[in-house]
């Protein structure tokens, strides 16, 4: 799990894991793609396609202490969930966090 995981995420882009179900992952790709990020920087992992799902977010846990998805990354920096998102965003603090790994 921890190869998948970290095979995905980098230090130059911001990665979603999420599920097709999951109205939160919707949101937070919606709120990312008004920051236009630059072609090659976002990625979105839909976790409804992987066969050990279960796996996945048993090590979401150890990792991040929480299983839920969204799991959103900026960088290799494990941010939270939509609502982390959402108030880094209203904070101001998020456009910084796009900036400094070029994906703005």
């Amino acid at each position: 799990m921890a190869q998948f995981v970290k095979s995905h995420i980098a230090h130059d882009k911001v990665v979603v894991f999420g599920k097709k179900s999951c109205p939160y992952c919707h949101k937070a790709v919606e709120l990312l793609e008004e920051f236009q990020l630059k072609p090659g920087h976002f990625e979105y992992v839909d976790l409804s396609r992987e066969s050990n799902v279960e796996e996945i977010q048993q090590y979401f846990l150890q990792l991040t202490g929480a299983r839920t998805v969204p799991r959103i990354f900026v960088g290799e920096t494990c941010i939270g969930g939509f609502t982390e998102l959402e108030a880094l965003k209203r904070s101001g603090k998020l456009e910084p966090m796009l900036k400094r790994i070029g994906a703005l």
